[in-house]
């Protein structure tokens, strides 16, 4: 039987729809809203240099290839570009319409430069001079030279202009650079008392570029953008030095082919061809967008000191146990702690490896890097606790994806200190998110571990919802040991997993026997219920198997940040689904499987989402929840988010993206109720402790 499946990149174009729909909400604040256009224009560009440029190269496999594709690579480009010409169009009409006109209301105004008075034209040629000059780069463009280099996601102005002493000979073109890798993007004009004036970087070297080129009357100008791929293309992971080989990877990643060529809407079609002929480019290289690209350099729009034009702080909370505790193993000893960031502080976290590395009674400290800050105190207490005679060993990911690089360079760095490193191995990635700490208490050594949804990393933990386990439950960190050593020696467990899910070994199975538990319940006519939150649901063999729970009579909910292949509400098929998607201030990032199991739920939260390449090619971590008092907590947090009614979509065949409505009269929305569900508890911790002192 053909079950129904959405392809998982025009599912990820939905998605990157929710995104868009922040930036069109007016209930969102101002900034924020650009905020979600920067995110929305981010998200397109990875996708282009990642999952597009990957079904181009599938257009171009032999046809033994392709036969055992399930699907046509031009038709899914076809429908890609469709899909995106669609939203760009959108997104103009937000931009334009809606934030430029809500910007001048609040006297922020974005100017271009027939909008300028004297003083201010006077100020752009300044700042051309003084600023622009050495990085604009004109190039004249001739047939039969050699075509400029143009460098990926830099910006350029296409720029159509005639010679002046013969006005009736052919057309000339040029490229200029728009330096914004070098300058701000935005630049504030002088203007009077509580006014800002603002100029992009585009219209400055708009307005200036007929210095550039002093024999010639220019036509017109149009701004022009290149994406390269960017997949690291490794021959043969299995022979030589891997880390070498992606380092060379690496330094070919900004001159790969073409994913992408943006150019202006309104050029006219005789540049367009033009450039389409001097850079070699095919039909489905060239998208069209509005008059500026690049827009996820809104991230760095002023704010004037506009905190009103901002979500309201939601500052990070205390965890109600490790806050106060001098010493976070006699907490984490007296019972497993949970923490779920943003909403608590990272600090726990931070203060957890410092106090490690302190510790004399730590003799070692193991760690999985796959994604940490620029500048991580977390990897600083690391190589603090070499310096005081810990032995600490770290993983290190190299085939993270656009952190190859600063993973590569965090590891020479532990390395230099004295940290044991081990680096990727071939054919897997190590996904897992967990920590390891050997301590002697008396004369007995005790494992404590860290178990997380989420990456060591202090940046990212201040916007991703994730959850985080503190345990020392031998059941747990005896496995977690399991995990390292199988790192450390790549050889399979000395013994089974019986409470960690892991993949490549049974996280796989392990789903299916828990799904295949609620579909036995349904068809003894007992409750069955399965709630699943994640980021991604690809893989078809887990997608069938929902589908064979829901016509069991399994109730299936479903909570699905981005791509969800899977299609609810199909008459005799998936009438028992329902499939919602939070995008709101918080990444939602946290991965949460529950199982009715006869009312005793069984309760995971876990590193991998359900995508094939999770399930069979990563080394991820599903971690039981054994403790009640946390299944409660993180059941309230599941349940608000279920009953989302403000930032919850629908996810359905057509891929609309309504905003799913309840019958209550209130509106629930999650990140915030989670927040100050989360407050209650400090608070009633914090009164708990004042009644116990008197």
């Amino acid at each position: 039987m053909e079950y129904p499946y959405i392809h998982r990149d025009i599912s990820w174009l939905s998605f990157n729809y929710r995104v868009l729909q922040e930036a069109k909400d007016p209930s969102v604040p101002l900034l924020e809203r650009l905020k979600f256009l920067a995110i929305y224009s981010s998200n397109l560009d990875e996708f282009f240099r990642i999952r597009v440029a990957n079904i181009r190269h599938l257009k171009k496999v032999g046809k033994k290839t392709k036969a055992e594709l399930d699907f046509s690579p031009r038709e899914v480009l076809k429908q890609i570009h469709q899909i995106v010409n669609r939203q760009q169009e959108e997104f103009s009409r937000i931009f334009e319409d809606q934030i430029v006109p809500e910007l001048a209301k609040h006297n922020i105004h974005l100017l271009r430069r027939l909008d300028l008075n004297a003083e201010q034209r006077k100020f752009v040629e300044n700042y051309f001079h003084n600023h622009l000059l050495p990085f604009v780069m004109p190039v004249l463009l001739v047939k039969g030279r050699i075509r400029p280099f143009l460098a990926n996601a830099h910006l350029y102005l296409a720029v159509h202009l005639r010679p002046k002493k013969k006005p009736f000979a052919p057309s000339e073109y040029a490229l200029v650079k728009i330096p914004s890798d070098q300058l701000p993007r935005f630049v504030q004009l002088p203007s009077e008392a509580g006014r800002y004036d603002i100029i992009l970087l585009d219209d400055i070297v708009r307005h200036s570029v007929s210095w550039l080129f002093p024999g010639y009357d220019i036509q017109d100008t149009y701004s022009i953008k290149l994406t390269r791929d960017a997949e690291l293309y490794i021959d043969d992971e299995y022979s030589g030095d891997l880390v070498e080989k992606i380092k060379a990877s690496l330094a070919k990643r900004q001159v790969g082919p073409t994913s992408r060529f943006v150019y202006d809407r309104e050029m006219p079609p005789h540049l367009l061809e033009y450039l389409k002929e001097t850079f070699e480019l095919g039909k489905n290289d060239m998208l069209p967008e509005g008059r500026y690209h690049n827009n996820f350099d809104f991230f760095r729009f002023p704010d004037f000191g506009m905190n009103h034009l901002k979500n309201k702080p939601l500052p990070p909370l205390p965890h109600p146990v490790l806050h106060r505790a001098e010493n976070p193993f006699d907490a984490i000893r007296m019972g497993d702690q949970l923490l779920h960031y943003p909403y608590h502080s990272y600090e726990a976290v931070v203060n957890f490896f410092q106090h490690a590395a302190e510790d004399p009674k730590v003799t070692h400290i193991k760690v999985i890097q796959y994604r940490v800050a620029r500048q991580s105190r977390i990897m600083e207490a690391l190589m603090e606790a070499v310096r005081r005679g810990k032995q600490v060993s770290v993983f290190v990911e190299i085939k993270a994806r656009f952190d190859e690089a600063a993973n590569l360079e965090w590891g020479e760095r532990l390395e230099r200190a004295g940290v044991r490193v081990y680096y990727s191995f071939p054919g897997v990635k190590v996904h897992s998110k967990l920590a390891l700490v050997r301590r002697m208490e008396g004369n007995k050594a005790r494992l404590y571990a860290y178990l997380s949804t989420g990456n060591f990393h202090e940046e990212t933990a201040q916007i991703y919802s994730d959850f985080g386990l503190f345990t020392a439950d031998p059941r747990l960190t005896t496995e977690v040991s399991e995990v390292f050593s199988f790192l450390e020696n790549i050889k399979p467990p000395r013994q089974e997993f019986k409470h960690l899910l892991v993949g490549k070994f049974n996280l796989r199975s392990a789903l299916y026997e828990l799904i295949d538990n609620e579909i036995a319940a349904a068809r003894a006519k007992k409750p069955a219920r399965i709630v699943i939150k994640t980021n991604n649901l690809e893989d078809k063999d887990i997608i069938r198997k929902i589908y064979e729970a829901a016509q069991a009579g399994v109730q299936v909910q479903l909570i699905v940040r981005s791509i969800c292949c899977l299609v609810p509400g199909v008459k005799g098929i998936s009438d028992n689904i329902e499939a919602i998607s939070i995008v709101d201030r918080f990444l939602e990032h946290a991965r949460v499987f529950i199982f009715h199991h006869g009312g005793a739920d069984l309760m995971y939260l876990s590193s991998a989402d359900l995508m094939q390449r999770n399930l069979s090619y990563r080394i991820e971590t599903a971690f039981p929840i054994y403790d009640p008092a946390l299944k409660a907590e993180i059941w309230e947090c599941i349940q608000l988010q279920l009953e989302d009614n403000v930032k919850a979509r629908c996810i359905d065949a057509q891929m609309l993206n309504h905003y799913r409505r309840t019958e209550s009269d209130i509106p629930v929305r999650a990140q915030i109720e989670t927040y100050f569900y989360y407050k209650r508890k400090v608070e009633q911790a914090n009164q708990g402790s004042v009644l116990s002192a008197s």
